[in-house]
């Protein structure tokens, strides 16, 4: 349990870390900069090697903060909201990011996909904590860390396995690549998209639910040998 803590502590900080550098690239672009990677790594104050471990080229930061830039507040408030007329309900927060992320969709699918393109098949750095080591997410932080907070309300309801099961499980249906299946490969109309995708999440976070409610099944009990003396044990004459 302790190894898989400073796990879960090393992943949180690397996000916090990757987290800091889009955002210091999404404020320069808002200040009508055109950042470099030496612009980026001074205001982020950490070091352009830094930088290279998340993102292997200049193109793949500016599509995450511009992304950043277009889906952040929006996603944010839409699961602040959530939270006034439901009590906290953790459904309720994730179909709110849900719809934000959609009603976002027109603006930024595009961006996504180019942004795919950048990072599928990207080599490792070989150093263990850069883009494709297994270790750091190549994309998805931002993801992540929606529905991470989407489904705070449960944490006192799940163990931390299935938590972080419920989430890696969300990962899988809410994002990029869903939204180019569901599209791409189903042919979906965005309303069917959207509602596809609720059904999908609500599926997820109830199934979560129904397992931390059942008690884990009672051992079965082995039955003893008869004894070598016993009527049981007798052959019949």
């Amino acid at each position: 349990m302790a190894t898989a803590d400073h796990d879960t502590g090393r992943a949180r900080q690397r996000r916090r870390t990757r987290a800091a550098i889009v955002q210091a690239a999404a404020d320069l672009l808002r200040s009508g900069v055109t950042p470099s990677v030496g612009d980026v790594a001074e205001a982020a104050d950490v070091s352009r090697r830094t930088v290279y471990l998340y993102f292997p080229n200049v193109d793949q930061l500016l599509l995450d903060a511009t992304l950043g830039l277009l889906s952040q507040t929006a996603v944010d408030a839409a699961i602040d909201a959530a939270d006034v007329g439901s009590g906290a309900d953790a459904n309720d927060r994730v179909a709110a990011m849900v719809a934000a992320l959609f009603d976002a969709s027109d603006e930024t699918l595009a961006l996504g996909r180019s942004l795919l393109r950048l990072t599928v098949g990207t080599p490792s750095t070989g150093d263990g904590v850069g883009p494709g080591d297994g270790a750091t997410p190549r994309r998805g932080y931002r993801r992540v860390g929606w529905i991470e907070r989407a489904l705070e309300p449960l944490r006192g309801q799940l163990d931390d396995a299935t938590f972080e099961r419920l989430v890696s499980a969300l990962a899988m249906v809410v994002g990029w690549e869903a939204l180019i299946v569901l599209q791409d490969v189903r042919g979906l109309a965005h309303d069917d998209q959207l509602a596809t995708t609720l059904w999908a999440a609500r599926a997820l976070v109830d199934a979560a639910l129904r397992e931390a409610a059942v008690p884990p099944p009672a051992p079965a009990r082995r039955r003893r040998p008869a004894a070598a003396g016993s009527a049981s044990a007798k052959l019949p004459s």
